[in-house]
């Protein structure tokens, strides 16, 4: 079963044609660079900020879900909002609130206003991948559509190979703050890119907020949403704990986390190119394979926990996996979203951090139960199997349906 992404408009891509590609899709993956940093360089400086406002690591953890739940929120309401306006205006928009929000995370003194900082940080996330996403779709022709898509999700994948462990490093040595004053210079960059190279192009004039409320009744787009939101939870639910768990359980020391956070980001550069080559093979067997493949691996990461660096090469497998599921998702989602395409493509960053928020928050409950750090893992995997079901459920209603 293969998938397809609309096509531009004849005004959208005459507009397109008219800049250079390479440089508009550098443009706007750079935004994916900045985004993809402050997202999981969370993660990497868990134990600093919980240090730093004064609460444990499992209360600590909460502050990524405050991130996760601001993409949740933000990505439906600026889809509505913003799908009549032209795009490269409402990607500089997205951009300028994503400086605010990092920059009050870096001034934030108290865990309370850390929490809401870090909500406010995540509102543009998913509507900015949706927006930029349709922009590369639109330029480039039907059979590389994918890899375009693909193109913009690598600036969030390149963020864990260099941004994340980079920023960790700094977060480290000059206070966790430093991380997010690097992300807020990261977003001005994108917004100066994107005011130059991102051609101007108009928003859907016939966009209405009903028409995109409708791609919320779809079947096809609810369960797809469903696969990202629990499928892809249980990265989340090892991703959030893993230095306590190599530091903990592994016997490693605190100084090794940039060096898993960058298998992790070598391993997202790498599902991701994968990701944009299957697509043109098949999205929905692409997704099968990415899921039954996360499934297997967090079990091993749980298993091998113990033995430290031999988990390495599993957090690499973990990511790899990951990104194959994310890529595809957001061309399903383009495909079965139908007539709402700003909606379609803002909400899979919305599951993708429903996702993020219930692997921190289950993580973080077993954790506190007591029952150890490799036990985020065994959920994990958990979380995985139930998205597979989820993606059988959906290609069942697809045959019936035609």
């Amino acid at each position: 079963m293969t998938t397809t992404t609309a096509a531009a408009t004849p005004t959208e891509t005459a507009a397109l044609q008219a800049s250079h590609f390479g440089l508009a899709i550098l443009a706007l993956a750079t935004g994916g660079f900045a985004i993809g940093t402050t997202e999981f360089v969370t993660m990497g400086l868990l134990p600093q900020i919980a240090r730093g406002v004064e609460v444990s690591i499992p209360t600590g953890g909460h502050v990524i879900s405050a991130y996760a739940l601001g993409v949740v929120v933000g990505a439906p309401l600026l889809a509505i909002l913003g799908s009549r306006l032209p795009r490269r205006a409402l990607l500089m928009a997205l951009m300028v609130a994503f400086v605010v929000g990092n920059a009050a995370s870096a001034l934030a003194t108290s865990y309370g206003a850390l929490m809401a900082a870090r909500f406010a940080a995540g509102l543009p996330h998913g509507a900015y991948f949706g927006i930029a996403s349709l922009v590369a779709a639109s330029m480039a022709t039907p059979s590389r559509r994918g890899r375009a898509v693909a193109a913009i999700m690598l600036g969030l994948s390149v963020a864990n190979v260099v941004g994340v462990p980079a920023a960790t490093w700094m977060g480290q040595h000059l206070g966790w703050r430093s991380a997010f004053w690097a992300v807020s210079v990261l977003g001005l960059l994108t917004l100066l890119m994107v005011s130059v190279f991102v051609p101007s192009v108009p928003g859907d004039r016939e966009a209405h907020w009903k028409r995109e409320l409708s791609a919320l009744g779809k079947p096809q787009v609810l369960l797809t949403l469903l696969v990202g939101a629990v499928g892809f939870g249980g990265m989340f639910a090892v991703y959030t704990y893993i230095v306590p768990t190599l530091t903990e359980v592994g016997g490693l020391p605190e100084t090794v986390a940039p060096v898993f956070l960058f298998a992790f980001g070598l391993g997202m550069v790498a599902g991701t190119w994968l990701a944009g080559e299957m697509a043109s093979w098949s999205v929905f067997k692409s997704l099968f394979i990415g899921g039954v493949g996360q499934g297997l691996l967090l079990l091993a990461f749980a298993w091998l926990a113990p033995y430290g660096w031999a988990t390495l090469p599993i957090v690499f497998g973990i990511t790899v996996t990951g990104s194959i599921l994310v890529v595809n998702l957001q061309l399903r989602l383009m495909s079965v979203s139908g007539d709402a395409q700003t909606m379609g493509a803002a909400m899979n960053h919305a599951s993708l951090n429903i996702a993020n928020a219930l692997g921190a928050w289950v993580g973080g409950l077993v954790v506190a139960a007591g029952l150890g750090y490799r036990a985020p893992g065994l959920v994990g995997a958990g979380l995985a199997a139930v998205g597979v079901l989820v993606l059988a459920l959906s290609a069942t209603l697809s045959r019936r349906t035609g």
